[in-house]
């Protein structure tokens, strides 16, 4: 399952415990503060258009994890295909 994050950058403190709980280590520490004074958390492929790039898996670690709630979890849906339905008949 593919998945994608959005950061809030304004509630964000930096505290890097959704860093450390990423299982594909795709955040990462921004080199721009906000206004807050804070280098908040940034998803390194947020700027990734191309689904079949994405590494995330939408697992939530980090939105469970993050003490400010301002991490948001996508998860792609996964289509069924023909085969899976027909397997779903079979039982």
């Amino acid at each position: 399952m593919k998945g994608r994050i959005e950061i809030d950058r304004e509630r964000c403190k930096g505290c890097a415990l959704c860093i450390n709980v990423c299982p594909k280590k795709q955040i990462e520490v921004s080199d721009r503060l906000n206004t807050k004074g804070y280098y908040p958390a940034r998803f390194k492929q947020e700027d990734v258009r191309d689904d079949q790039l994405l590494e995330c898996t939408g697992c939530a670690l980090c939105a469970v994890t993050c003490p400010d709630v301002a991490i948001e979890v996508y998860r792609e849906r996964k289509e069924k295909t023909k085969s899976d339905k027909d397997d779903q008949k079979e039982e």
